[in-house]
């Protein structure tokens, strides 16, 4: 691998800026603002813990699917990727495949990582693998490498982690005695609750949230009042936000039968059909809506991942191991209506919607507008790109959508959905690539070569519009 170039000379501090405005809008307006990291899967017992990782494979592989996916497409055997190698044999393995990933963001960001926590200008590759193993390890054992450590060091301001209502948030509480400079704030994830495809598994869920709620759930009003416990009890340790991960979002005018039989159905591990297993999540989804309206919570609906598409795998690694991809579902009509039933009875709380099919994004971008009713400045978001869209391109035409359609200038901006304490960093990929937008409209005269205008508009969807959106207050 000599023949590679051994330094990253294309990062430098220009890197993505491609005339003078736009660098001069990163890093005079940007690059050294705060981060609002409003929705990530950190463990918060990971931050609680102050954890101290003894290895980059540790912090870096592990978890990592976008890495997993690229190592099995270059034939690297499992053995190497979520498999008994070595923390060192495993990093060995990514650094043999990381030369090969041009042209994927994994390439910047794997560079842009090494730069920013370690200060490694050298390009990982097989000649330097040994090198930087040792350096990055290094450096993860002194103090500036703690998971708190990390997050100050990258001026990480709020950090929403991601929680089932049946978590303890006890790690939570723990941090917040701690008070340590970064707040960390748990969201509502209730994807559990009206999982009932498999009505086995979905009675053992709902064991576990009648013991957290101290409720036994019988029957269908029973789990409505369990989730109302646990919206209470998260909201008392200062959660402001419900997450929702979902094919589509439903809406039916009709019940497939009542939401009690259904329930009796589930309760005795009968399959519901498919329209019983619509009106159950439609129904679900529409009064835990209610509630976060009531609480004045966001609540974000991430739409259109095809999960778990390889059953054999799925079998032996389990889910979020990389074998999800982009589904191609009807989206319009039914979000539409779903969002104009809580709106006709002013119940539409601040909603961001995530869109992961790019067919898509003129549907989403034209969809905030429907909701926008002047009470709330950008009160329904067209979410930043996500998952295979959060890179340079998903990225730019989630931008340029959103400008053609709606509003640019009131959009909330980047969020890591990372489990990893090294993603920062991409919150200045977008910054870099909203910025060099913006220039090259400049640039071509499309734009007026307002600095001080342009900056603020910068600057308010790097920092302000979510700083404003959300309020968060240390509860």
């Amino acid at each position: 691998m000599s023949s590679l170039i051994s330094k990253v000379s294309f990062l430098s501090e220009d890197f993505l800026l491609q005339n003078e405005f736009a660098r001069t809008l990163y890093h005079s307006y940007a690059k050294n603002l705060p981060i609002i990291d409003y929705h990530c899967h950190l463990p918060p017992k990971e931050i609680a813990d102050n954890k101290q990782f003894e290895t980059i494979s540790q912090i870096w592989l592990a978890g990592d699917h976008y890495k997993w996916r690229a190592m099995r497409t270059l034939g690297i055997n499992e053995k190497y990727i979520t498999g008994s190698a070595s923390d060192k044999e495993k990093f060995i393995q990514w650094a043999y495949a990381v030369p090969y990933t041009v042209r994927n963001p994994l390439f910047h960001w794997t560079h842009l990582e090494l730069q920013r926590y370690f200060s490694i200008y050298d390009l990982l590759n097989p000649d330097s693998a040994e090198k930087i193993y040792s350096q990055t390890n290094e450096s993860l054992n002194t103090s500036e490498f703690t998971t708190r450590a990390l997050l100050k060091k990258m001026n990480v301001e709020v950090v929403c982690t991601t929680d089932d209502p049946a978590d303890s948030l006890e790690y939570h509480q723990l941090i917040k005695k701690d008070n340590f400079g970064t707040l960390i704030l748990p969201t509502f994830r209730p994807d559990k609750a009206y999982a009932v495809e498999q009505p086995s598994a979905y009675n053992q869920y709902l064991a576990v949230l009648g013991k957290a709620s101290g409720i036994e759930i019988k029957n269908y009003t029973d789990l409505l009042d369990a989730l109302k416990n646990r919206i209470e009890f998260f909201a008392s340790v200062g959660c402001q936000l419900a997450d929702h991960g979902l094919e589509q979002l439903y809406f039916t005018d009709r019940a497939a039968a009542p939401i009690e039989t259904i329930f009796k159905k589930l309760r005795n591990e009968e399959t519901l059909n498919n329209e019983e297993v619509k009106y159950f999540k439609y129904n679900t989804l529409l009064e835990l809506a209610r509630l976060y309206h009531n609480y004045g919570w966001t609540q974000q609906f991430h739409l259109g991942a095809l999960r778990n598409t390889n059953i054999r795998m799925l079998s032996q690694l389990g889910p979020d191991t990389g074998f999800d991809s982009i589904g191609d579902y009807s989206q319009a009509v039914a979000l539409s209506r779903f969002l104009n039933a809580l709106d006709s009875t002013d119940q539409l709380t601040k909603t961001i919607l995530y869109n992961l099919n790019p067919s898509d994004n003129e549907v989403m971008g034209t969809m905030i507008g429907n909701f926008n009713d002047g009470s709330v400045k950008g009160k329904v978001q067209f979410g930043s790109a996500w998952w295979f869209l959060d890179q340079k391109d998903g990225m730019e035409k989630q931008i340029n959508a959103l400008s053609n359609l709606g509003l640019l200038s009131c959009f909330i901006g980047m969020l890591t959905d990372s489990r990893s304490f090294l993603s920062y960093p991409r919150h200045e990929y977008f910054r870099r690539i909203l910025c060099n937008l913006i220039g090259k409209d400049v640039e071509q005269g499309e734009l007026p070569a307002d600095e001080k205008w342009l900056g603020k508009i910068v600057t308010d969807i790097c920092y302000n519009n979510a700083k404003a959106y959300f309020d968060f207050k240390d509860k």
